[in-house]
């Protein structure tokens, strides 16, 4: 019976952790270009009363195991880098990925760190920055005197100056994808850093090397799927619940053998 208690009790915190996760994936329905993540599970060890295949006193081989497990335990979270749909702003600089691939950011340290949220805004110098005034990279300067602002599918900014009619090219935006996406840190923000899991970058065009297109005027919001998380939310519920009674089943087995007499 004590055995069952500390097997339910890992049942309890592995479920304690995924209803955290699902209540991350919902307080984030609305934030653009946040992919949802989901826990994964494994369970732990087993102790073995009898192994299959051991030989018996009387010349036969046991057929299968006598063996009770430990319970379980949370090993990752799976990162669900799916497309998410996509809301018209109208705004020049909200980009939109359709596909594969990051925005490189520059970091205040001068590292570089990914996002799929396309709201960019433009600084008091005219460059090119997230909402957090963290700079695009390559760098892109929106001259003071543009008019408007193009942005091509495959990344090509441009723009229209004041008194021109011809639209000049002011810069080139490159995205970069990861063999493993499921292996970037994220860091808050609405950024990731790479890991060597994720393996090394790979840099390119827009619409080019298996990269997406760019969408002006687009935002790419959550992928989270509400009435998804409520279900697997009532899920875990549920599973925590038949925990907490395996506990209370064990504790009043303990309690009726305490009260047994001789």
């Amino acid at each position: 019976m004590l055995k069952a208690m500390r097997t339910a009790v890992t049942g309890m915190t592995a479920q304690q952790m995924n209803v955290d996760n699902i209540a991350n994936n919902l307080s984030n329905v609305n934030t653009t270009g946040f992919k949802r993540t989901r826990v994964e599970f494994q369970d732990i060890l087993y102790q073995n009363f009898r192994k299959a295949g051991t030989p018996t006193a009387i010349g036969t081989t046991i057929p299968t195991n006598l063996a009770i497990g430990y319970g379980t335990r949370p090993v990752a979270t799976v990162r669900d880098f799916s497309v998410g749909d996509f809301q018209h702003t109208g705004n020049a600089l909200d980009m939109a990925i359709s596909g594969n691939g990051f925005f490189q950011i520059t970091m205040p340290d001068g590292t570089i760190s990914y996002t799929r949220d396309g709201g960019f805004k433009i600084s008091a110098e005219g460059q090119v920055v997230t909402v957090d005034g963290f700079f695009m990279y390559p760098e892109i300067n929106i001259p003071e005197d543009a008019n408007s602002i193009a942005v091509s599918i495959d990344g090509e900014v441009s723009v229209l100056l004041v008194g021109n009619e011809i639209p000049q090219t002011i810069g080139q935006i490159e995205l970069a994808r990861f063999i493993n996406p499921a292996g970037l840190s994220a860091i808050g923000h609405n950024l990731y850093n790479q890991t060597p899991a994720s393996g090394a970058p790979i840099v390119g065009n827009p619409a080019e090397e298996g990269l997406g297109k760019i969408d002006q005027g687009y935002l790419e919001i959550s992928n989270v799927k509400v009435v998804d998380e409520m279900v697997n939310m009532i899920v875990a519920q549920r599973a925590y619940e038949l925990n907490s009674k395996v506990i209370q089943t064990s504790e009043d087995m303990l309690q009726i053998s305490n009260n047994l007499k001789r």
